[in-house]
């Protein structure tokens, strides 16, 4: 009951916040920008067929979602933030301390409302731009609930590592190292992928590894597998490898179940980092 208690008041913290707005303004803006560059790509080609379409509304929309995702990592990772570090900054953690709750029970709480955040972001927003590019080019991603469970995991991946930061160093510290990694980690994949593109084990080798220590671009990739036609990526052929808005695989259930076992256990560290932190 206790962590239901503190999930419900994180979440009211988090919908006050001016980060909230700030989202909703980037969010409407985005989805008015697709929406125009939606209906340009019909206009300005004459026209399209459906298999056009869809190659069309499978790529922009990729990058399009991409662009939800770092507004979602931004987003929950200055949430997490100020909403672990700044309380204990502030003397609000002590006082809640001193009552018989464990801070355990106050960091899973503060968890699970900023997963309830990210999560309901990613849905929202992604219905959006769903509808958005159906009704403009026609075309539907073939597994959408898929890719958005994926994309609201990887929110979930950065906030747990975002509250772990929070229990060390400051809450616009923690925020800025947590999006500096998701940045660092995009970046490593797609050098990863030029290098399965290119026959090159070892700049492969530079993904693969990114994506085991911070799995929020693995998942990326998961969900932008989802948003495509697996048809017509197989009628391009090789050579998409290397672009960093197509993915050829789904994810694998071992991967998967690494990125769940790996955000459960950044989420213990937290928990005892927590636990040992002075307040």
């Amino acid at each position: 009951m206790t962590v239901l208690t503190i999930a419900s008041l994180t979440l009211r913290e988090a919908s006050r916040r001016r980060v909230l707005r700030s989202l909703a303004v980037l969010t409407v803006l985005l989805l008015a920008l697709s929406a125009w560059g939606f209906s340009r790509i019909d206009a300005e080609f004459g026209g399209l067929t459906s298999g056009e379409a869809k190659v069309a509304g499978s790529t922009v929309l990729n990058l399009v979602m991409f662009g939800y995702s770092l507004i979602a990592a931004l987003g929950t990772a200055f949430l997490a933030g100020p909403s672990l570090a700044g309380e204990v900054e502030s003397g609000i953690a002590l006082a809640m301390m001193t009552r018989p709750i464990h801070r355990w029970s106050v960091l899973l709480g503060k968890w699970l409302g900023l997963v309830a955040f990210g999560s309901g972001f990613v849905a929202v927003a992604g219905v959006a731009q769903f509808l958005i590019v159906y009704l403009t080019v026609g075309y539907w991603p073939p597994h959408p609930v898929t890719g958005l469970l994926l994309l609201a995991g990887q929110t979930a991946a950065l906030l747990t590592l975002g509250l772990l930061f929070a229990t060390a160093v400051s809450p616009m510290a923690s925020g800025i190292v947590a999006v500096g990694l998701f940045g660092a980690t995009w970046i490593a994949g797609v050098v990863g992928s030029v290098g399965e593109a290119l026959d090159n084990p070892s700049v492969a080798q530079i993904g693969v590894v990114s994506r085991m220590l911070l799995p929020t671009d693995g998942l990326w990739r998961g969900a932008m597998n989802a948003f495509q036609d697996p048809a017509l990526l197989a009628q391009i052929g090789t050579g998409v490898e290397e672009s960093p808005f197509l993915s050829m695989a789904p994810l694998t259930p071992a991967y998967l179940t690494w990125a769940a076992i790996w955000t459960l256990l950044v989420l213990g560290l937290a928990a005892l980092g927590f636990q040992r932190r002075d307040l």
